[in-house]
């Protein structure tokens, strides 16, 4: 049994004492509140299930650490994406103009032996209960809710504030605040500025069918292209993030389908199509047009320089540091789910 699933929650205390959660909240902050048999019998359960009360949430009206909390993954091989420090560095701006320091934090590794050479998961939610039992933070930014990662459900049980950057994809109806950039919106405006440039044989390369953030790029592209009554018929590519799978796309749609254009759902896979157009002895943006995703450090200094769609993510930094405020403040959050729209920086890839 994973910890997640046996760590004692308020709700499992709740149950155990045949009380509301309320009661069990207002025994550990308020238990002046509660009739002694009440609290005793609160208190006895407490006991056997070995329930640790989480610190951090009962000091909140305090802001005794003035600390956001945020895990930081490990960084992927043979990709050109940095669009976390980006995002870091606008999230440290602002916590700071709110009063708040940014704690990054890691997980541990596990399963395999070291010695085996195999690769080792880490294990989703560690880090965050002894952040939580020894009250070094107020709150957290979860960044990868749309792997379906229990963050969420872990911080929501402990009654942990929280701001997710990206929308709970496999939990539509979640109640958590969360960020994100319309990807959707973002690709289509990458196709409309190549149907503009006359291309008319667009091609896809993206992630696997199983990414949510994938498919919802991609269906800007097939949906824009039949609003401009073009054909996505074999067309696309799916494969990882990588510039390997990039670089063997574009070379398999290249023979197969001649595309004059490639919109990518990353600047990884798009750096992968600018490698295989040089192979070919192709040139970017005057043979085939090539358009990224993420507006990447490698997008802008590359040669030619990458068009890529670019994430607000100045913005996004604000509305999460924003609703992290309401939620400590203990005011009503209005709109739990806010979508913000990229723009597209326009170089001489395309």
């Amino acid at each position: 049994m994973s910890r997640l699933e046996s760590a004692p929650t308020l709700a499992t205390v709740a149950a155990e004492a045949g009380v509301s959660r309320q009661t069990v909240s207002n025994a550990l902050n308020s238990p002046e509140l509660l009739r002694p048999e009440t609290l005793e019998r609160v208190q006895e359960a407490i006991g056997r299930l070995g329930y640790s009360p989480n610190r951090a949430a009962r000091n909140l009206r305090t802001r005794t650490s003035h600390l956001i909390g945020l895990r930081i993954e490990p960084a992927v091989e043979d990709s050109a994406n940095a669009l976390m420090d980006r995002f870091l560095h606008s999230l440290v701006e602002s916590t700071r103009d709110a009063g708040y320091h940014l704690l990054l934090f890691t997980g541990t590794e596990t399963g395999s032996d070291v010695s085996s050479g195999d690769a080792r998961p880490l294990d989703a939610v560690d880090g965050y209960d002894e952040l939580l039992r020894s009250a070094a933070v107020d709150a957290f930014v979860v960044t990868d809710t749309y792997r379906g990662n229990p963050q969420a459900a872990f911080l929501e049980e402990r009654g942990v504030p929280f701001v997710a950057f990206g929308r709970p994809w496999a939990e539509p109806h979640a109640r958590h605040p969360w960020v994100d950039v319309d990807g959707r919106a973002g690709v289509q405006l990458a196709v409309d500025h190549l149907v503009e440039r006359g291309h008319q044989r667009v091609a896809w390369v993206g992630w696997q069918k199983g990414s949510f953030i994938g498919e919802d790029r991609r269906s800007g592209w097939a949906d824009r292209m039949h609003d401009h009554t073009l054909s996505t018929s074999r067309l696309s590519a799916r494969g990882d993030d990588t510039l390997d799978f990039g670089r063997r796309a574009a070379h398999a749609l290249l023979d197969s389908e001649h595309p004059t254009a490639f919109v990518c759902a990353s600047d990884t896979l798009a750096m992968g199509v600018l490698r295989a157009l040089d192979e070919r002895g192709l040139r970017p943006g005057r043979d085939v047009a090539v358009v990224g995703f993420d507006d990447s450090l490698a997008a802008q200094v590359c040669t030619p320089g990458l068009t890529s769609v670019r994430q607000p993510l100045e913005q996004a930094a604000v509305e999460i540091v924003r609703l992290l405020g309401d939620l400590l403040g203990h005011r009503e959050v209005e709109h739990r789910g806010l979508t913000l729209t990229p723009t597209l920086s326009v170089r001489a890839s395309s």
